[in-house]
């Protein structure tokens, strides 16, 4: 099961790295494609003699940036997957803002009760959102509505939107074992960073000496 789960964090990081460089790429391309193409025509302009030459190269590479009005479509349907992705890391990671100054002034079973309603809402509020964000994948899968400019690839609206559910079920999965945790007294605040203090530790073991 912790090999299980190793897999699945080492999975969910890789993809947030690949959807952070696929945007990044894309976005990169269409930029260099619409600059280079007009360098081309002012040099074909200023030097007469290789004109047709310099206007040539210009042409391609306007159609080929032309050709890639989808990429704006991308990039914004990857920021989607991203976002979802990155929640549930950020619960993961315990990188979220803190606001929980106050609880930790209290008494430690003060704190685990808090944590434990504070987890419970957290829990009430993502499965809200998971079973109505179902509702609503179901709705535009069978609507079959086309992506905007991604329709041409066989891309429906339905096939990006999978990730909000998807998303959801991560986050309520986390919360889950975030429950679980502070019940058996493993931890007293949201997030999992007490297991990423305990893996710091593991890796440093020279640091608890100084």
């Amino acid at each position: 099961m912790q090999g299980l789960r190793r897999v699945w964090e080492h999975f969910e990081e890789g993809m947030i790295a690949f959807l952070l460089a696929a945007m990044t790429l894309v976005t990169f391309i269409y930029v260099a494609l619409n600059n280079l193409y007009s360098m081309f025509y002012t040099l074909s302009d200023r030097w007469a003699f290789s004109s047709d030459f310099f206007a040539s190269i210009g042409d391609h590479l306007m159609g080929y940036a032309q050709e890639m009005t989808w990429s704006i479509s991308l990039t914004k349907a990857l920021f989607g997957w991203l976002i979802f992705f990155g929640i549930a890391y950020g619960v993961r990671t315990a990188g979220h803002l803190g606001i929980d100054v106050l609880v930790k002034k209290a008494r430690k079973p003060v704190q685990r009760v808090l944590a434990m309603i504070a987890c419970a809402c957290c829990l009430a509020y993502a499965g809200l959102f998971l079973v109505a964000s179902l509702k609503w994948v179901w709705a535009v899968m069978a609507a079959g509505i086309g992506a905007e400019d991604l329709d041409r690839y066989g891309i429906k609206i339905g096939h990006i939107a999978l990730i909000v559910p998807f998303g959801f079920a991560l986050i309520t999965v986390r919360y889950l074992e975030i429950l679980y945790r502070i019940y058996t007294h493993r931890q007293l605040g949201l997030g999992l960073a007490d297991e990423a203090a305990e893996a710091t530790k593991l890796a440093n073991p020279g640091e608890e000496h100084h």
